[in-house]
């Protein structure tokens, strides 16, 4: 079955079939759009229970004109919101309250003039240009939405994305380095950011293997970053070099061709999203801990959700390079997106087509925390969920009670969960009381869900920790063996790294050789506690002596208490 139509959004997906002559008078054909089948399941989802319904109604800012550029599908508009200007595209790029009381974007733009040659080959999507066509530039806005105005050009780079490293440095990632500074007004210097694959790299994917990174500070100020093709990567303080900690894609297991993930973490865990960009579907995803990830069932945008408060629908034909702005709690409250009004292989040169960034508001979860002190499971009797008052949220009179649920984000988003019992006042806070019957938590869920409506009709939601979940753990990663051939046998050295941030335990490594897939070699060795991102070399003895030019399967395996073992395997050849 196909993917549901959804209440304020327009979902049209059909096969599309694109083909143009280039300059040399040579065919070129691209499938641009390919239908994609969503799960039957998703049918039952509830509402607040995808990603895709926390979108609202964008606010008038007084920019709204049928006198600009465009198809009829994105004119009239508020040109007002977000970045553009007819002399220019505009793509991707995230926005943040600076010191300044100023929200700062960094964006990528080209002129619309801009000739689409590359060595002699005709590039049919602007956005897609050498990088010296694409420069990067500095705008700023008193109000989040926009308009930004363009106040300084950093240089060329494409597909944008800033952050503030943990010594205070502002870091404006492009492909294919960085601009760095000590202020976010600049001046700016170029910076090559390093990156260490760690015996993981992918050969199918070296040409863009790291474009499209996106990066989330965690609480000691070290950084997780998501590249193009879903691998995890960390670096201590966002300048020192990334290294790579994940062997395979993270991204939900579906048809799918993936790019400009965004990841961000509040103040309950992390978040990610990632773009089908061929079937113009998104996806939502939620981790701990930034390695290991669920996947949310539901989309988390398709084309259509940019709508104007008065009703006027701004239906953009593509949606790419997702970005958010945080609150001090960490929680988006705003999304932005590159978007086009037609399909790039028609946007040619001084038309009346384009780009440029929307932003879009996001309803933000409730401030919620478990008052329960042990592990919540089958057996629970009852869940106080303390749900705290802000400036603008009164939970005991901005709630409708009688529509909550609670428990596993997965039962909840189908309107499953536990019932409310009672509600408790504490000052300004509240305490719901649910029966803990049907929670469906399970070892798997590291937060539970609130989901409802207000008092006034609208989405209500929120996650909470539970109690007997750690949070912040080591997380400890091997590089392959090296293998060095003595005359009573072969010294095999391991290099073992915690990227957590907390130090690890001792704990035991095994390395294990198999030859035709059996085992020929295993052996262990204790390694002593290790300190966030302390490296340290396990130097192990074999009496075998290996087949020099033969192919061999090498496993590391890292067993901690209480955790569960953490497994590295590659096929090599010794030399």
């Amino acid at each position: 079955m196909k993917i549901k139509y959804i209440t304020l959004v327009l979902y049209v997906i059909s096969n599309t079939i694109f083909s143009q002559k280039n300059n040399s008078g040579i065919s070129e054909t691209r499938i641009h759009v390919v239908e994609r089948n969503a799960p039957e399941k998703w049918d039952s989802l509830v509402y607040g229970g995808r990603f895709l319904d926390r979108y609202l109604p964008m606010p008038d800012l007084g920019g709204i004109t049928k006198n600009t550029w465009g198809g009829n599908n994105v004119v009239p508009r508020d040109i007002n919101n977000g970045i553009e200007n007819p002399v220019y595209d505009y793509w991707g790029g995230n926005a943040r309250l600076a010191n300044d009381g100023k929200y700062h974007l960094f964006v990528a733009r080209w002129p619309q003039s801009t000739r689409r040659l590359n060595k002699g080959k005709f590039i049919h999507n602007r956005t897609h240009l050498p990088f010296g066509f694409s420069n990067t530039v500095h705008a700023i806005a008193d109000n989040p939405f926009g308009p930004y105005k363009v106040i300084d050009d950093l240089g060329y780079g494409h597909n944008t994305e800033w952050y503030i490293s943990k010594e205070g440095k502002y870091v404006v990632y492009v492909i294919p380095y960085a601009y760095v500074s000590d202020d976010v007004m600049g001046p700016w210097t170029r910076y090559k950011l390093e990156y260490d694959s760690r015996d993981r790299r992918d050969p199918k994917a070296p040409g863009d293997y790291l474009t499209n990174n996106t990066f989330a500070q965690r609480e000691d100020g070290s950084f997780l970053m998501i590249n193009r093709h879903g691998d995890v990567w960390f670096s201590k303080t966002g300048l020192t070099p990334y290294k790579r900690v994940s062997t395979n894609c993270i991204y939900p297991n579906v048809d799918g061709e993936f790019e400009d993930p965004v990841v961000w973490r509040d103040n309950i865990q992390y978040h990610l999203v990632v773009n089908d960009w061929q079937g113009r579907i998104a996806y939502y995803m939620r981790s701990k801990d930034g390695i290991n990830w669920k996947w949310d069932d539901g989309e988390a945008y398709v084309p259509g959700i940019s709508v104007q408060k008065n009703g006027i629908k701004e239906d953009w034909y593509k949606y790419e390079r997702i970005k958010v702005t945080q609150d001090k709690y960490g929680r988006a409250f705003l999304a932005n997106f590159a978007v086009s009004d037609t399909i790039k292989y028609l946007n040619k040169a001084n038309d009346n087509h384009g780009c440029k960034n929307v932003f879009v508001p996001l309803t933000v979860g409730r401030l919620l925390s478990i008052e329960n002190t042990k592990p919540i499971n089958s057996k629970t009797k009852t869940i106080r969920v303390k749900v705290l008052a802000e400036d603008n949220f009164n939970p005991h009179t901005d709630i409708d009670f009688s529509s909550l649920s609670f428990g596993a984000p997965e039962k909840v988003d189908y309107g499953k969960g536990c019932e409310l019992l009672k509600t408790e006042k504490l000052d300004d806070d509240l305490i719901l009381v649910f029966n803990g019957k049907g929670n469906g938590i399970t070892n798997d869920n590291f937060t539970a869900k609130l989901l409802g409506k207000t008092s006034k009709g609208k989405l209500l939601f929120g996650f909470a920790h539970l109690p007997g979940v750690n949070y912040i753990e080591p997380i400890l990663s091997t590089r392959l063996p090296v293998f060095t051939k003595q005359d009573k046998g072969t010294d095999i050295s391991v290099t073992i790294e915690n990227f957590g941030q907390v130090s690890s335990q001792e704990f035991e490594l095994a390395v294990i050789v198999k030859k035709d897939n059996i085992i020929i070699e295993r052996i262990t060795s204790k390694v002593p506690a290790l300190d966030p991102f302390e490296p340290f070399e396990a130097n192990l003895k074999s009496e075998n002596k290996y087949e020099e030019g033969a192919e061999y399967e090498v496993s590391t395996v890292i067993n901690q208490k209480g955790l569960n073992s953490i497994v590295f395997s590659k096929n090599i050849y010794l030399h």
